[in-house]
């Protein structure tokens, strides 16, 4: 998997860059946490600047989280409820996280959204109740470029400085950033184990529009 990211960066440049962090934002084969630090290693050997890298892995990164207000945005609450009621196994997330995510962004509103990208677990996820919100598009895209200005800017700036030191920590980079997509992979599967679903009251009636109710 290592050496797919090398390879698409090698081959690709910023557009590689900016294809993982859209792919990691829209399905999470590989973390960030691994793209843009070794974006920002490669960066320090001289294979591009690092504003090059920063620039890239930010759109990749605001392009991605695109498919997921939409979501939010053209479904609706009952509909995501519904997916949630079906393939929460799969997604991790009940209907009772989804209402959860919707009262938390109404409640902090842009606040929730430039910091929640700072947030490993939550960075993508925050777009779903912006959108249900019916935020404005590009009130959404300018607090969501502030948050993901940062958490790129700060991964690359860690690869970059790593890279800094490139004859000590060549043989460990590799190394690393496995050890990081294995941890994502078992906490994964952890959590799709030690799912529990809960019981409510009566499933989301799609056509209707009384809201759902919670199993008290």
């Amino acid at each position: 998997m290592i050496d797919f990211v090398h390879y698409l960066m090698d081959n690709l440049g910023p557009f590689g860059i900016a294809l993982l962090m859209f792919l990691e934002n829209v399905f999470p084969p590989i973390p960030s946490e691994v793209i843009m630090p070794l974006a920002g290693f490669q960066a320090a050997t001289g294979q591009m600047s690092i504003v090059t890298v920063i620039i890239a892995g930010t759109i990749g990164s605001l392009v991605g989280i695109l498919p997921w207000f939409y979501l939010g945005y053209f479904f609706g609450e009952k509909r995501i409820i519904w997916l949630a009621e079906r393939f929460g196994r799969w997604m991790t997330m009940t209907p009772e996280d989804v209402e959860a995510a919707d009262r938390w962004f109404r409640r902090y509103g842009y606040w929730a959204v430039s910091f929640g990208r700072l947030v490993p677990t939550v960075r993508t996820l925050i777009s779903v109740p912006a959108g249900l919100a019916r935020m404005p598009f590009w009130a959404f895209f300018a607090v969501s470029a502030v948050g993901t200005l940062v958490w790129t800017a700060g991964l690359a700036f860690a690869g970059y400085l790593l890279g800094q030191h490139y004859d000590v920590v060549e043989g460990y980079v590799g190394t690393f950033a496995n050890v990081v997509v294995v941890c994502v992979v078992l906490l994964y599967i952890y959590r799709v184990v030690t799912f529990k679903p809960t019981e409510r009251r009566r499933p989301v009636d799609l056509q209707s529009n009384e809201a759902p109710h919670r199993h008290d």
